[in-house]
């Protein structure tokens, strides 16, 4: 007999959990692993557990089911449960990615799942096009809170609270107040999530909340020291010059 196909479903309601749950407790291949009704529970489960199909919400407060996805270490196959988003169905049927429509019935579900199966069975994995629908939807405006994974916990930091950000190699530290937490993040990619109004690269190993900032020393060969209120220096390097007068006030 071959192993059942390990399966999570992720819904911020209740009553939308029973019914998947009733739905899928008649399947004989499926074994229900675990439930999760936030974006945060859902990561440390699904990285904990590791299933092979997961059953997740789109719309759920605090993280959605995209970002959600975006900070999986690992990637399973999904079905993607929405309300209402129309262009997120637009890009899931552009890249062919299952998806149930609330309130779907009992015939929509057997296909979508029908189809989640095969590709359980067949090895294969929705990764790159999930990546490909994260790319589509990414929003164009910055984002609010950054999601940091820390001893099996998974932590919200609003980026209002961030008081600067250095590099470290395939990470960044997050210094937020006496605190320093550890990311999974390019500095490269940081940059392009917060604001640019608020936030600022000064070097190429560090970004700083302007608002933090007390004064500028100027040092040798163009460079300056970056003085914030907490009493911390930092650097800005002569090949960020040009940030000078956005420091200034007079970008």
């Amino acid at each position: 007999m071959p192993s059942k196909v390990r399966t999570i479903i992720v819904d911020d309601e209740e009553l939308a959990r029973e019914r998947l749950r009733s739905l899928l407790a008649r399947e004989k291949e499926i074994e229900i692993v675990g439930e999760a009704g936030d974006g945060q529970s859902a990561v440390e489960l699904i990285d904990q557990e590791k299933p092979d199909l997961v059953f997740l919400d789109v719309q759920m407060p605090e993280l959605t089911g995209f970002e959600v996805l975006e900070n999986l270490e690992h990637r399973p196959n999904v079905v993607f449960v929405t309300a209402h988003d129309k262009f997120a169905l637009k890009a899931f049927d552009v890249h062919a990615v299952d998806y149930l429509l609330k309130p779907f019935d009992k015939e929509r579900f057997q296909t979508a799942l029908k189809r989640a199966l095969e590709k359980v069975r067949s090895k294969s994995s929705d990764a790159d096009k999930v990546s490909a629908v994260l790319t589509e939807l990414k929003p164009a405006k910055p984002v609010e809170r950054l999601m940091v994974k820390t001893e099996g916990r998974v932590l919200l930091i609003k980026t209002e609270d961030l008081d600067w950000v250095e590099a470290a190699d395939n990470y960044v530290n997050l210094h937020v107040g006496a605190e320093a937490h550890l990311m999974r993040e390019t500095m490269n990619s940081l940059e392009g999530k917060l604001p640019p109004e608020k936030f600022m690269r000064i070097s190429r190993s560090t970004i700083v909340n302007l608002e933090r900032i007390k004064e500028l020393q100027p040092m040798f060969h163009g460079e300056y020291v970056v003085i914030l209120k907490n009493g911390t220096k930092l650097t800005l390097s002569r090949s960020y010059r040009d940030k000078l007068d956005k420091l200034m006030g007079n970008g």
